[in-house]
This record gives C-alpha cells, sequence and structure tokens, in this order.
C-alpha cells in the first residue's frame, strides 16, 4: 500500500495541474479533480460576484471547464515562485505563487494564496485568494468585467 499524498505534495499537484489544462491538455482535467474529495469545499472569497462553493466533483469540472474556456488566447501559464507554509493543523498548508505567463501579445503576472485542507491525499477544504481584475486583464476579459460590475 503506498502513502497518501502529503499536503505540500498535492498543493504542487494542483500547481502543476492547473496551468496545463489551461493550456489545453485536456488529459489533466481527471487527474486534477482527482486532486479533491468528494464531497469538498472549494471558495474564492475574492470572486467579483457572490459564488457558491464548490461541494462535488461534477461541481469542479464545471468550474475548470470554464477557466480553460475563458483562457482563448493564452500563450504561456506556469505557476512560479511558490512557497509553501505549514500551520499547526497538519492537514492545512498555505501555497503562495503567482501564475504568470503571456495572453493577447501581454505578459502578465497574477499573484494568488491556497489555503489547503487535505486528508488522506485529497482536498477536503480549499480557500482560493486570487486577483480576479488581474486574470481579467490577462485574458483579455477587462471590459467584460467591468461592463458586468457595472451592471
Amino acid at each position: 500500500m503506498t502513502a497518501a499524498a502529503t499536503p505540500t505534495e498535492v498543493f504542487h499537484a494542483l500547481a502543476d495541474a492547473v496551468p496545463r489544462l489551461v493550456l489545453g491538455d485536456h488529459f489533466q482535467l481527471e487527474p486534477l479533480i482527482a486532486l479533491y474529495a468528494e464531497p469538498t469545499d472549494v471558495r474564492h472569497p475574492f470572486a467579483p460576484f457572490p459564488a457558491e462553493p464548490l461541494r462535488t466533483r461534477d461541481d469542479l469540472r464545471r468550474h475548470f471547464d470554464g477557466a480553460t474556456a475563458a483562457a482563448d488566447g493564452v500563450e504561456s501559464f506556469a505557476a512560479v515562485e511558490r512557497t509553501v507554509h505549514a500551520t499547526a493543523d497538519p492537514e492545512v498548508v498555505i501555497g503562495e505563487f503567482h501564475y504568470v505567463g503571456r495572453a493577447h501579445a501581454r505578459d502578465f503576472d497574477v499573484a494568488c494564496i491556497f489555503v489547503l485542507r487535505v486528508r488522506d491525499g485529497r482536498i477536503v477544504e480549499s480557500r482560493d485568494y486570487t486577483d480576479p481584475v488581474g486574470f481579467a486583464r490577462a485574458f483579455g476579459q477587462l471590459a467584460t468585467l467591468a461592463a458586468a460590475l457595472v451592471a
């Protein structure tokens, strides 16, 4: 029997898989979804509009499908400058990193912090603190976001 992945290993697997998926490697979707427990609790506290927590793998599949659709025109995408902070709770890690890349002929750098609770090698809770304005700018969706915020 193999040991379950540690919270740090799960964070790095997540940080590796998301950019590959965004760049069009759809074979990453199921391994990415498999990083999460069923049920799970994923929230995006900085989302510009109220968002329901992602509670199931089907919710996550829809979420990641939406992320790949929004990434049209992305030439490069990577999670860099990763730092993982251990906490007093052995299930919880805090991952600091940047998504960097190039989209629509412009470079981007979006800071992120993920707070993950990993149990038995699967994410049971995640708080993903990302910059929605930075992503909208990077992916050429700033005008769309601004219009939606005003509406």
